[in-house]
């Protein structure tokens, strides 16, 4: 339901009355610390996550590539699986340790809501579990125990959020998973053809029984992550163009906000325009700020006890 006074947005881009950073969309503050979720499930799940990519690796090169006697063959899909490998754990780590757009904690105090100069009559919430004033359109993780800007979800595999500030890798991930399954499987297929042309003792360097042991795991691996990956990179995509998170979808929220077009979302998602850069997990998020503008800073004090803050019409006082 629609507040019915204005609800101040993400309060933290214009803390001090500064004017918003002039930058290409989205302005993505960079942060100092390295970001890691201490949660047991989800570095299980990121661990699992390596080590199927690993396993791939050991059965595609020791098993299909290196005993093959095409050399063209094997050099050709080498190259490119090793590829797609490294970019799709170069985008895991990416989207793994970088900060999804979290809220900083405890700022909900007078001072830091005085700071902001807010016009009267506008509201603003704070979050009761991390006492965060809560920018439209955050929402609090529970695994992550802070609140996120833009949060599409909590994924397990990546061990982190997925919002703002790292959608991005996340999709990327999602896409090369998708992309090192599918190649996967093309091999798989050739090599069946492969070895049953000729004897099985001469297409692999292992036994037969291992030989097609290691090929069923292999393809029922790639068979489920294409599967998977390509339906997430399919939500993901949706969800930048329609400018809606898997989050607000789920609780059927009415947008607040003026949606953005589907172009614009997607150049705000991965940092600029159309380029090369938008394939790549090295890149970060461009932003060009004005050097003039002062760092916002959170006053300290005494934590407001309201989770709805509406400013009065006469000066603020509490």
């Amino acid at each position: 339901m629609r507040s019915p006074v204005p609800r101040f947005r993400d309060v933290e881009r214009q803390a001090g009355g500064q004017q918003p950073a002039q930058c290409l969309p989205p302005c993505h503050e960079r942060q100092n610390n390295m970001w890691f979720i201490r949660d047991a499930c989800g570095i299980v799940c990121a661990i699992i996550t390596w080590f199927l990519v690993f396993f791939a690796e050991f059965v595609v090169l020791f098993l299909m590539l290196i005993p093959s006697k095409n050399l063209t063959y094997s050099l050709v899909n080498g190259t490119l699986f090793n590829s797609l490998a490294f970019l799709a754990l170069a985008s895991h780590f990416r989207a793994m340790c970088t900060d999804p757009g979290a809220v900083p904690k405890g700022n909900a105090t007078k001072e830091y809501i005085e700071s902001l100069q807010l016009k009267p009559g506008q509201v603003v919430y704070k979050c009761p579990k991390c006492s965060s004033i809560k920018p439209d359109r955050a929402h609090h993780c529970s695994v992550c125990k802070r609140c996120i800007r833009k949060m599409d979800h909590h994924c397990p595999w990546v061990n982190n959020c997925v919002g703002e500030n790292n959608q991005k890798y996340f999709v990327l991930f999602t896409m090369y998973i998708c992309l090192i399954s599918l190649h996967t499987l093309v091999m798989v297929v050739f090599h069946f053809l492969y070895c049953f042309e000729d004897d099985w003792t001469k297409c692999s360097s292992f036994s037969p029984p291992a030989t097609v042991i290691l090929l069923i795991l292999l393809c029922f691996e790639a068979l489920l992550f294409l599967i998977f990956t390509s339906v997430m990179f399919g939500t993901q995509i949706h969800s930048i163009c329609s400018d809606e998170t898997g989050i607000e979808k789920l609780k059927r929220e009415d947008p607040t906000w003026e949606k953005t077009p589907s172009w614009e979302a997607m150049k705000s998602a991965f940092g600029g325009p159309l380029s090369v850069a938008w394939l790549s997990p090295f890149t970060d998020l461009s932003c060009q700020k004005d050097a003039s503008a002062p760092v916002p800073m959170f006053p300290q004090g005494e934590i407001i006890e309201e989770d709805v803050i509406e400013i009065p019409l006469e000066p603020y006082s509490m």
